[in-house]
């Protein structure tokens, strides 16, 4: 029995809804992960009230309504603990498991443009110079050609244009999406080719299939083989020729990693033909996408499974010494994007062993 099950155990002196207020107030889950591997006591405490879930849902509300999640192949239904159930213990420790993992997995400080291909546009005035594929250049030139996609030509200036990005995985949070309008510098008064507003959805394909770029998708893709499960409020455009910044209201779950951006109206004519055009030079998107060790797979029920795989995740570790006179324990270093994972097993399994009578 160690210190902690002695005089030491704050847990057991101040009961358990005073203990789970003051361990609510972690807001690291390595922090959280130290807390379990203290002893036995401490980690059944953890285990048994969840606290990995309520500090995952803490830092990440999005999460709530996620339904299923599986672990190396094995499906974890999240489930709350029935007395007398002789699973209920072993799906607290999975669920554990996973909400730890998981809110290390969408760490709150990597933010990165969360864009890995331009799909296909509603519209192509002319393909490939044109094309979508331009949007993800940030600048509207390259050496000394145009960047920029545009649409069809339109007399009525009430039709709308749809651009589709693939996200860098399967589960972002999203929470700024940028756009450019274009500057046609070459036209006589240098017009900007913007829309009036701007929507987006996100979403995924009904079918398990793999989005692809390329000039026949725009046949192919249709609005009914998406399932969008969140769309934005309607924002105003500027007419102006700089990176617009549309905040969303709260940061977004993305479950699909398909982004649609509905550019809503038109304002600028082409002299040459008297045709209302749409034009974007870059299209971003500022958000935290899952870490390599996870992805995701989209069931056709609107469901989303989410896999863990430990040998994906890069540890960096080092050597430190636990205490005087016993053997080293492998600890990852402060940029180990799976610090969490790699503290958690090297303390549950030494702990393990002492402790729980582990083999």
């Amino acid at each position: 029995m160690s210190e902690a099950e002695n005089n030491g155990d704050f847990i057991r002196w101040l009961g358990p809804d005073l203990s789970i207020k003051i361990l609510s107030h972690l807001d690291d889950p390595c922090d959280l992960a130290r807390v379990s591997a203290v002893s036995r006591a401490w980690h059944h405490f953890v285990v048994e009230n969840g606290l990995s879930k309520q500090l995952c849902l803490k830092l990440f509300p999005e999460l709530s309504f996620a339904a299923n999640v599986i672990e190396a192949d094995n499906m974890i239904e999240p489930t709350r603990f029935v007395p007398g159930n002789p699973m209920t213990w072993d799906c607290l420790k999975r669920n554990h498991n996973v909400y730890a993992f998981l809110a290390r997995g969408l760490a709150p400080y990597v933010r990165q443009n969360c864009i890995s291909e331009a799909v296909v546009a509603s519209s192509t005035d002319n393909y490939p110079e044109e094309s979508i594929q331009n949007t993800m250049e940030p600048r509207d030139r390259t050496e000394i050609r145009a960047s920029y996609w545009s649409s069809k030509g339109e007399s009525d200036p009430s039709v709308p244009e749809t651009l589709i990005y693939k996200l860098i995985s399967k589960i972002c949070i999203v929470t700024e999406i940028y756009i450019q309008p274009f500057q046609a510098y070459f036209q006589h008064g240098n017009p900007i080719y913007s829309a009036k507003s701007v929507r987006f959805r996100m979403g995924y394909l009904k079918q398990p299939k793999e989005l692809k770029s390329n000039r026949k998708a725009k046949r192919i893709l249709q609005g009914k083989d998406f399932v969008w499960t969140y769309t934005s409020p309607e924002f105003p455009m500027a007419q102006e020729n700089r990176l617009q910044i549309f905040k969303l209201p709260e940061p977004v779950f993305c479950v699909g990693g398909v982004l649609l951006v509905e550019l809503l109206g038109r304002v600028q004519k082409q002299q040459m033909d008297q045709l209302y055009y749409i034009c974007i030079s870059h299209v971003g998107v500022v958000g935290r996408p899952l870490s390599s060790g996870f992805s995701a797979k989209m069931h056709h029920s609107g469901r989303c499974f989410l896999k863990h795989s430990p040998r994906k995740d890069s540890y960096f570790v080092t050597p430190v010494p636990y205490r005087s006179g016993e053997p080293p324990m492998w600890l990852p270093t402060e940029n180990s994007p799976s610090r969490l994972r790699t503290l958690t097993y090297n303390m549950m399994q030494r702990a393990g062993r002492r402790l729980w009578g582990w083999p």
